[in-house]
């Protein structure tokens, strides 16, 4: 999955190297100066990167090429980088800082739903430590979530950076700020190692994930420092073999499975484990959140050593997610969860309920382990609480609040 040693080298070599634009071609190395890009932070460069990336996609006798983007300001209009590519492995280093346009008028025409995106490629090592700028506040303004009658207002955004169908890839050491929606959108890929970013948007930023994993497998998310208006890491549907550790997340929604089976579909996720999670000020600690009207399973998933402070729901499970809070009726249907553990939370809860686990009524969450739970009011002398609904499982180690599930 790696290849952050190759990038390691190939960085000290640019280093020596920048002010020596003929030795490019003997590290194979492409540089999107010289293939046209103005570096202005005003003109669009895209084309001058895409020219890069092909150049270096398509060299049969490059090994290891990479893309660099020099320590200047770019700005690119919506693009993609296809492969496959002729090489083992193709690196995309970022020195500079991208920037995205700031008028949505520049995605007239194409996918609104992303900006740079990363498409059937294997062994794509993107790096910094540069800065990606998503420049988002103009979708913000016109978002349908915070201003729904508002004439022309948009339910969907771009996200910053998008890897489909890709390989063997990695993503390490970018600082990411104000996407217009979800910061990393990861989709149908398969091995995938994610480390070392930053990830900042206003905490009332609407939609602004950090990380978005879906329909992919064999993820190593690790090392990230996130904070936004929403998820700071989701997991989607048809996602499994996924190690999650090392995550500083606030403002921001927590760490989510979910939400899952919105559109009735049958839901396979499988094999989650997150691990030392730090959360100030988050909406949610842990969650899994499915719709009612999906099926199929959520099972396998571990969460484990949560340092809270004043988080909102630190352990939360709602199986009955529906259009209109609060007022889902029951259905004869429902997400499977099972086989799920929680373990050493600490810390501390902002309401009073710290464990809420919300399960159908008709399909029971099963399987579920609370172990080593010690999270206590920010509210001086005031005693937190535990609610479940036909949840199923048992508690080891002292939990407190204390333990409702049903054995």
């Amino acid at each position: 999955m790696g290849g952050s040693g190759t990038i390691v080298l190939i960085l000290g070599l640019v280093s020596a190297t920048m002010s020596c634009s003929n030795s490019y071609k003997s590290l194979h190395i492409f540089n999107v100066l010289d293939y046209g890009a103005l570096s202005n932070g005003i003109t669009d460069d895209s084309k001058a990167f895409l020219k890069a990336w092909t150049a270096a996609c398509d060299n049969p006798r490059a090994e290891n090429p990479t893309v660099v983007i020099p320590n200047r300001n770019f700005l690119l209009n919506p693009v993609v980088f296809r492969g496959p590519c002729q090489a083992k492995n193709i690196n995309f280093l970022i020195l500079g800082r991208i920037l995205a346009p700031t008028s949505t008028t520049a995605w007239e025409g194409l996918n609104p739903s992303q900006w740079l995106a990363f498409q059937g490629i294997t062994g794509l090592n993107i790096a910094g430590p540069g800065w990606i700028d998503g420049r988002g506040s103009g979708w913000w303004d016109q978002s349908c979530k915070y201003h729904p009658t508002l004439e022309g207002c948009t339910k969907l955004a771009p996200t910053a950076v998008k890897l489909v169908s890709c390989k063997n890839s990695s993503l390490s050491d970018i600082h990411f700020i104000n996407s217009s929606q979800t910061h990393v959108l990861i989709m149908l890929c398969d091995g995938i190692k994610i480390s070392d970013l930053t990830i900042q948007a206003p905490y009332n930023s609407p939609n602004t994930d950090g990380i978005h994993v879906h329909a992919s497998q064999n993820l190593i998310i690790n090392n990230i420092v996130i904070g936004t208006g929403d998820d700071c890491i989701s997991i989607g549907d048809y996602t499994s073999n996924v190690q999650i550790s090392q995550i500083q997340c606030g403002p921001g929604h927590g760490i989510s499975i979910g939400s899952l089976g919105r559109g009735g579909n049958s839901v396979q996720v499988e094999n989650i484990y997150v691990s030392r999670v730090y959360l100030n000020g988050t909406t949610n600690g842990a969650r899994i959140k499915t719709w009612q009207v999906g099926n199929g399973y959520v099972r396998g998933a571990i969460f484990e050593q949560f340092y809270c402070t004043y988080v909102k729901n630190p352990i939360i499970i709602d199986q009955n997610y529906c259009f209109i809070r609060g007022a889902c009726q029951e259905l004869q249907r429902g997400v499977q969860i099972s086989n799920v553990s929680f373990s050493d939370f600490y810390g501390t809860a902002s309401t009073d309920v710290a464990i809420n686990l919300n399960c159908s009524r008709t399909i029971a969450c099963t399987g579920i382990l609370l172990s080593k739970i010690q999270l206590k009011s920010v509210k001086p002398e005031h005693n937190l609480t535990s609610i479940c609904t036909n949840a199923h499982g048992y508690s080891l180690g002292g939990v407190a609040p204390s333990s409702c599930l049903q054995s």
